[in-house]
């Protein structure tokens, strides 16, 4: 088993490569290329740089997080393949810097769902956070005007393109 620590990237994550380069035993980076719609190809280059950025603190990238599915591969439309390429076409980039692992979500209309993005903790550490009661009772429209009134970060599954729709 190796340990991983989840980075938003460059940019977008309050907690930096140098923050993370001090937690005992972290030895690689699960990621993503948060800007990149579902559907389209993640460009080497934009890869490249993860890696480079990743490589100057000793990470590896095995594990990849939210590859989305397009929706059309979901409902089977009529051009499906041409998505079903684009993500092999992914792949094949990520597996040339290292990625073993492709985690994605494959719900509909939404990637995922928090109900705190910084839930405090007893330590004062903050986390990600679900009540499934909360999620229940929310509309989702209501859910998609909150995020989209976050501009400051970027989430897989939440781009602002994605929410207008």
């Amino acid at each position: 088993m190796r340990m991983v620590f989840r980075w938003f990237g460059e940019g977008n994550d309050s907690v930096s490569l140098t923050k993370i380069k001090q937690i005992p035993g972290v030895e690689g980076i699960v990621w993503a290329l948060h800007d990149i719609p579902a559907g389209e190809i993640w460009p080497l280059d934009r890869i490249q740089e993860v890696k480079k950025q990743t490589d100057l603190y000793g990470f590896h990238l095995d594990v990849v997080e939210s590859v989305n599915i397009h929706e059309s591969i979901k409902l089977g439309s009529a051009d499906r393949d041409v998505y079903i390429m684009n993500y092999l076409e992914t792949i094949k980039h990520l597996a040339s810097v290292g990625v073993k692992v492709i985690c994605y979500n494959f719900m509909p209309v939404f990637d995922w769902v928090r109900t705190d993005l910084f839930r405090s903790l007893p330590d004062q550490s903050t986390a990600l956070f679900y009540e499934k009661e909360k999620v229940t009772a929310m509309d989702p429209l209501e859910l998609v005007r909150k995020i989209a009134a976050n501009p400051d970060y970027t989430m897989p599954g939440w781009e602002p393109e994605r929410l207008k729709r």
